[in-house]
This record gives structure tokens, C-alpha cells and sequence, in this order.
């Protein structure tokens, strides 16, 4: 690579390095883009997108000889054949889990925008608010009024369907039209606002899959094989939306196999001068100088390069001044959970495969309600016919047998809540110079757990949930513990934001008090975790800081 100067770096193509990338280039800035893993162009990438598992080798069942290398993956939500590629190979990048927790990675252009959940979800004050007024760690440094217009932004951009609601706890957006709700979904969101008079509701889930084209992309095709990447561009990833926007611009240089190893400081100025990059393939080391750094990595990723740019000023680490560099880490715990039958609804059925669920918003601990715990919880699910694979234990074998299978089963509902964790300092993540990986770098150690506040949550959301789906009408309701550990793929916290350099990493504009040409936009700056899925404010605060640092380029403040 001939130029080894650009007006900016950005660390990281997931979801928020693809949103830095747009916006930076997009406002004139020559931006060098680095992934540490492979490449993955958009639609011929992706190789397992159009095949039935019948034409994968082992029928999309992950190979055992194989599931050693991605063992937490595995725990985590299953592995399956198709995408087991886009994982992280846990034997080259170890961690060490101090408690049990399942970090779940992928290391390619694109990173986790190709295999996320796609449920994005506005905050409130009652998010942003909610730590000073209990008095929890620190005080957010912004309120919605500042985010709101860029929630706006992004999600005409990204392309965000769902229904408008009017519900002040969960804000309305720029939505495309709402996919739909089937039958079973209808009567028992009928129900639970009747029996709940109106003070929960059962809703379509908001999700980054378009029901109406975009430019360069055609909408959702209902196959609900969005972990496989997406050949129409039908739901919000870095490839199909703010890469070939940026690209567009011919401001940007990817480069992937470019592990940042750490960031390097000049003491006399105060700023940041680049990064120090590890080829992943050649084992070479290369340094690349900008005036601005976004580092996306992701969150513990980001905490982990934060930490290992330590230098004689700061042992700990760059932003490790206030003490709270790696600490205050959050997820969400995937907890109460229910499943049931609905009978009576034999002779209906619905299109396609829906990659898209239900949501119920959070209702406890608002509006007059009180809990012997702090803030509250949402419900994810939605309601199907079982399929060929279900048990007929009165048929084994046979034609009898095989009929049967033709017929699609048992109406089946579930459901399962996502909860807040608050921020505990002793939630933490640190360097671990004992394991190293493939490339003889430092690892992490992983520190956090659900304490008390979040297991009276989980028992509550676990009775609440099966009482819902009973007053709903459904039968044969099972409660149960969807996993027993925090951890749902949302890691946040690491290197909080605040109003104060002494007890915050980073300031309202995501700036590191200790080198204010370095922003950090990924899920590390989240000083509390509401229970709603990050990814969207990820964007939003992302494009916001970008439009932040040209303005103060421009000034000469950086």
C-alpha cells in the first residue's frame, strides 16, 4: 500500500465503522478503512446465501470436527454449517472467560452487520436519564433531544420498517411500512391489551429489513436467511448500504488482514498521530498516520486496542486516566422465556418466512409502577406452524407417516425477555498477557456477571411472561430461563462517555478526554444499556461524531 497518510482512520467495518466510514467521506476526508479479517464483497461473498442445506456437504450441520474451533459460537446460538466462516475461530483468538460469558465475534469486512439481529429501537429520556435520577454510576452526557435528529438520519438511510405506536418510552421513527403480524400474533396482541388494559402492547417488531426499495436495494424477499448475508440488500448491513456509499465517493481505501495493534501518541501535542497495523497474512508491521481516528471495532475490541496503546504517561493504557477504562461493562441477559400452543387456528396460515418478529416493550418500572428492582425488560418472539420436524410420537414409519408431514402443525407461540444490566464497576474486562493468539498478541480476560438487581428481573420476567401468553389464550405454556449467564451478542460499556474526564473515558462528543483526535463510536461508550438492542443508537451517535470531528477539523481544534 503506497500512501500511509490519510485525514482519517477508521478501525473496524461493522455496523458503526461502516456508518464512520459514510459520513467521513461523504463530508470530503480521505479515509482509510481497516478490518483485521478477510474480505467479503457484497452478493458474490456470499457464497451460502442461495443454497438449501441439502447442498452444503453436511447438510448446514456443523461438522464436529469443527465445532472445536467455535465452541462458544456454538453455546452461544447453535452453529450451523452455512455461516460458520463469518464466526471467529476461537483456537487462533482466544479469550479467557473468568465467569461464563459468550463472546460472539466476527472478524471480516462487515463484521457482525452480516449476522445481526436487526431489531433497532430508538432510546428515551426515561434510557438516558435513568442512571442520575437513581442515582447508578454516572449521568449520560446527552439527552434524546440531542440524538433524536440523528436517529432520524440514519434510519432513513439504513432503512428501518416498522409501526408507529405513540409510546413515549419507545419512540416512534422514520419508518418504512411495518411487516405484518399473522393471525396468532393479531388476536393475542388483542388479547394482552385488553387483559393489561392498555398498559402493554404486543407490536411488530422494528427492524432493519426494507418493505420498500432503496436505492441499490431490493426489499426483504421473506426467506429469513439474513445471517447468510443478503444477495437483494433487503436488510441494513456495511456491504450493502454505507460501504458502497462511501466508495461512491472515492474518498475510501479498505484494507483488510489489518489488525491495529495500538494507537500511537505524541505527548507533546496531545493527540493521537496514527495506528500501528499487524498483517494478518505477511506478519509484517505497518504504521498509518491521520489527523482523526474513529476506533469501531467493536466494544471489547476497542477497549482491548485502548488498553494495549499503554505508554509511559498512562500504563494503563490510552483514556485509562479516570480509572474506568475496561470497567462498567453491560449486555443484555436473555432471560424470563415461555412457550405455548394456540389452538383454533387450523385453517390459516401466512406468506413466506418473515425475518422479523414481535416485540413488547418494556412496562415495568414506569408510569407509577414500582419493582423491588431498577429499570425493566422487553419481550422478542413470535408465533408459527410447526414444521415437518415435529414429533408425531404416534407415527414412525410408513405412508401414514409421510402424510402427516405434509400437513404443517400445532399453531406455537414463544417469547423471550431481554433485560437491563446496570453499569457495575466491577464488570470488567482486562489484558491478558499469559494467553496470547494466533499472531502473539495480548488477549482479553472477561469479567461479568448478572447480580442481584438483574435475577429478581429475570424471575419476574419469567413469571410474567407465562402469565401473559395464559391470559392470552395459549396452551400447554411453558416458562423457562432462556440462558442462565448475561450475554446476548450486545457487549457495551468499556470506555464510557460522561461530563467528567475523571470519572468517564470519553466526553459527549465520543471523544477520549486524553486525545481528543480519537473518537470511539461502538458500543464502548454506552454508560447504561436500557433493554432495547444498541445497534441502532451505535449509528446514530456514530454519524453524529463524524459530522462533529470534520467541523472541528475544519476549525483547526484537532
Amino acid at each position: 500500500m503506497d500512501n500511509y497518510h490519510y485525514d482519517a482512520i477508521v478501525v473496524g467495518s461493522g455496523i458503526s465503522g461502516g456508518w464512520a466510514a459514510k459520513e467521513l467521506t461523504e463530508q470530503g476526508l480521505k479515509v482509510l478503512m481497516l478490518e483485521r479479517g478477510q474480505n467479503i464483497e457484497h452478493i458474490k461473498g456470499y457464497t451460502n446465501a442461495t443454497k438449501a442445506p441439502w447442498e452444503l456437504p453436511h447438510r448446514d450441520v456443523a461438522p464436529q470436527a469443527k465445532i472445536k474451533e467455535y465452541q462458544v459460537q456454538n453455546q452461544a446460538h447453535g452453529l450451523n454449517e452455512a455461516n460458520m466462516d463469518y464466526w471467529v475461530n476461537e483456537q487462533e483468538c482466544p479469550y479467557t472467560q473468568v465467569k461464563p460469558y459468550n463472546w460472539r465475534r466476527g472478524y471480516h469486512v462487515g463484521g457482525r452487520s452480516l449476522m445481526w439481529g436487526r431489531q433497532s429501537y430508538r432510546w428515551s429520556d426515561f434510557d438516558f436519564e435513568a442512571n442520575t435520577k437513581e442515582g447508578i454510576a454516572i449521568d449520560w452526557p446527552v439527552r434524546y433531544k440531542d440524538i433524536a435528529p440523528w436517529y432520524d438520519h440514519v434510519e432513513r438511510f439504513a432503512g428501518i420498517s416498522g409501526s408507529l405506536e405513540n409510546l413515549p418510552h419507545l419512540p416512534d421513527g422514520q419508518f418504512q411500512p411495518p411487516m405484518e403480524l399473522n393471525c396468532v400474533e393479531k388476536d393475542v396482541s388483542v388479547r394482552i391489551k385488553k387483559q393489561y388494559n392498555g398498559q402493554r402492547h404486543m407490536i411488530i417488531g422494528r427492524t432493519a429489513n426494507i418493505t420498500q426499495p432503496l436505492p441499490g436495494r431490493t426489499n426483504c424477499q421473506y426467506r429469513n436467511k439474513c445471517a447468510l448475508g443478503c444477495p437483494f440488500g433487503g436488510y441494513f448491513s456495511t456491504q450493502s448500504s454505507t460501504l458502497p456509499a462511501a466508495m461512491a465517493t472515492g474518498n475510501l481505501t479498505v484494507r483488510p488482514w489489518s489488525i491495529v495493534t495500538r494507537v500511537l501518541y505524541n505527548k507533546d501535542t496531545q493527540k493521537a498521530t496514527g495506528v500501528e497495523v499487524l498483517d494478518a497474512e505477511n506478519n509484517k508491521t505497518y504504521t498509518y498516520t491521520a489527523k482523526i481516528i474513529f476506533l469501531n471495532a467493536s466494544t471489547f475490541n476497542s477497549a482491548w486496542i485502548l488498553m494495549n496503546s499503554a505508554t509511559d504517561i498512562w500504563p494503563d493504557g490510552l483514556g485509562s486516566s479516570c480509572g474506568e477504562l475496561g470497567h462498567n461493562v453491560m449486555d443484555h441477559h436473555v432471560a424470563g422465556a415461555a412457550s405455548g400452543i394456540m389452538e383454533g387456528y387450523e385453517d390459516k396460515y401466512y406468506f413466506g418466512r418473515r425475518a422479523n418478529g414481535i416485540y413488547i416493550p418494556r412496562y415495568r418500572n414506569l408510569f407509577g409502577d414500582k419493582r423491588d428492582y431498577l429499570r425493566g425488560f422487553g419481550f422478542q418472539g413470535s408465533a408459527g406452524r410447526e414444521g415437518w420436524s415435529r414429533e408425531i410420537a404416534e407415527l414412525s414409519i410408513g405412508a401414514d407417516f409421510k402424510d402427516a408431514l405434509t400437513e404443517p402443525g400445532n399453531w406455537a407461540m414463544s417469547m423471550a425477555s431481554f433485560g437491563e444490566v446496570l453499569p457495575y464497576h466491577d464488570n470488567k474486562i482486562s489484558l491478558n498477557k499469559e494467553v496470547k493468539d494466533k499472531w502473539g498478541l495480548n488477549t482479553l480476560s472477561v469479567d461479568i456477571e448478572m447480580k442481584e438487581n438483574e435475577r429478581k428481573m429475570e424471575a419476574e420476567s419469567l413469571a410474567d411472561a407465562v402469565e401473559m401468553f395464559e391470559k392470552a389464550g395459549l396452551k400447554n405454556v411453558k416458562g423457562f430461563i432462556a440462558r442462565k449467564n448475561i450475554g446476548a451478542i450486545h457487549e457495551m460499556g468499556a470506555a464510557r462517555m460522561g461530563n467528567d474526564p475523571k470519572t468517564s473515558v470519553l466526553n459527549k462528543w465520543n471523544q477520549v478526554w486524553d486525545a481528543k483526535n480519537v473518537f470511539v463510536t461502538d458500543g464502548s461508550f454506552m454508560a447504561s444499556s436500557s433493554c432495547v438492542n444498541p445497534s441502532l443508537s451505535y449509528m446514530a451517535f456514530t454519524a453524529r461524531a463524524a459530522h462533529f470531528a470534520v467541523e472541528e477539523l475544519k476549525l483547526g481544534n484537532l
